[in-house]
């Protein structure tokens, strides 16, 4: 069986497209979304209608739960001026989905579990507990199986950070497939924020036995990522626009 997997969209239908694409040129059995899929971009509706048509299961986000309920968001770290940021954002998505969309945001699952070839796999956004934890590749061996483990599994796939990673936790194995569209360029100076121009996903292979990860990055049409934001009025168009360093020549 071969399962791809995609999480952190963000409402970036112009990377989804190219990361399903490709995807799909793998012929997988199956595709599975970690969250985190609506909120942020300027094609909201879109990134919903893609999941819906194509009938891929997905775990319910943090920032999928966040668009629906608004409910206060604690962070030390959270100056009033990127609240107000957040909550224009929220509301603009808000605008532009209908009670259907709605609707098909609030079944998404808190995880999803499916067999393949003998292996349990679970996944989820943060952890399995809370689609708000975090769990780095940086992290001790210890504090990852004591996120894990409890929940008997072969197989973790987990979200949230938008970093490809895979870690052996004593006999199973945790891996995140990145983000598709929203990946966050390393090593940048504090507080400043410089995104990549391209999706990432995973492909899971169990076959006869074998099994087999592997990550995959592609190139998406930045410019007219932009566009989008611009066309519809996005309140966060041009922080966009610098965040991806896009220049119109």
């Amino acid at each position: 069986m071969r399962l791809g997997i995609i999480s952190d969209m963000h409402g970036n239908a112009v990377a989804m497209h190219a990361a399903l694409k490709d995807l799909y040129a793998h012929q997988p059995d199956k595709v599975v979304c970690l969250g985190d899929a609506v909120q942020g971009g300027p094609q909201p509706a879109e990134v919903v209608s893609i999941l819906r048509d194509r009938n891929i299961p997905t775990v319910m986000g943090n920032s999928d739960a966040w668009l629906l309920e608004g409910f206060e968001i604690k962070s030390e770290s959270l100056t009033p001026e990127r609240r107000e940021r957040l909550d224009k954002g929220r509301l603009w998505s808000l605008s532009q989905l209908n009670e259907d969309d709605k609707m098909y945001i609030r079944n998404f699952s808190p995880t999803i579990e499916m067999k393949m070839g003998g292996k349990k796999l679970l996944c989820f956004h943060g952890s399995p507990v809370s689609f708000d934890e975090i769990l780095l590749t940086s992290d001790p061996e210890d504090k990852l199986a004591a996120a894990l483990e409890p929940y008997e599994a072969d197989l973790y796939c987990g979200g949230h950070t938008h970093t490809q990673f895979v870690r052996q936790i004593g006999e199973s194995v945790f891996f995140n497939p990145g983000s598709v569209g929203v990946v966050v360029r390393s090593r940048m100076p504090k507080n400043q924020v410089r995104l990549e121009p391209w999706a990432e996903y995973a492909i899971l292979t169990l076959e006869d036995g074998r099994q087999s990860l592997d990550f995959q990055r592609v190139p998406f049409d930045v410019g007219a990522l932009i566009s989008a934001y611009e066309e519809r009025n996005h309140p966060h168009a041009a922080r966009a626009a610098e965040e991806y360093g896009f220049v119109r020549s």
